[in-house]
């Protein structure tokens, strides 16, 4: 009996484990997460569903903000080298979200119990907000690079074009748009 309950927890365990590999393949990606627990082939279609962005975009986007950390933070400074400072920001998870941009997110949704960790709840979040970019601002829902530009400088700064003096935000719109595109070629063999 104690057999059986260790390997249903090891099961259990294994799935919930948010180390991924090979994230350049958005194919081998998928198929680590396609478990009884999680299942991340029906969350993307889902929120790609709704929100009409492509399934391409919207892990492209997780791949520059996370690269498929659920518990991804931005680097603290430290002092001295033992003593850790702040974080430069709130960003948590695959979204990278930050605080009030997440709280603004599950009022206007509803979805009041979203978590930044979950990947579901982060991929539809992803999606909201790129909508918001299309809507706000004009940005085609296939366009991962100036939806990225949006994301990352938010839908004011994105208007008054606040990215054009942030290498971090053009070199992040780059690796969006060069993965989508990646990502767009390997989904058409494996997702349905």
């Amino acid at each position: 009996m104690s057999a059986i309950f260790a390997l249903l927890s090891l099961a259990v365990l294994s799935s919930c484990s948010t180390t991924i590999s090979n994230t350049e393949n958005s194919c081998a990606v998928l198929a680590q997460k396609n478990g009884i627990f999680e299942n991340w082939s029906r969350d993307v279609k889902r929120a790609s569903n709704q929100y009409g962005v492509p399934v391409s975009v919207l892990m492209a986007t997780v791949y520059v903000e996370s690269s498929y950390d659920s518990n991804a933070r931005p680097p603290r400074k430290w002092y001295f080298g033992i003593f850790p400072g702040p974080r430069p920001s709130s960003a948590l998870g695959f979204s990278q979200a930050l605080d009030g941009t997440w709280d603004d997110y599950k009022r206007q949704t509803g979805n009041r119990g979203a978590s930044r960790t979950d990947f579901g709840d982060s991929i539809t979040f992803i999606a909201w907000y790129h909508y918001q970019s299309h809507v706000r601002n004009g940005i085609p829902l296939n366009d991962a690079y100036d939806l990225y530009l949006a994301y990352h400088s938010g839908q004011t700064g994105y208007a008054r074009g606040a990215y054009k003096n942030r290498p971090v935000a053009l070199n992040g719109a780059a690796r969006a748009q060069k993965m989508a595109r990646a990502y767009e070629l390997q989904l058409r063999r494996c997702l349905n």
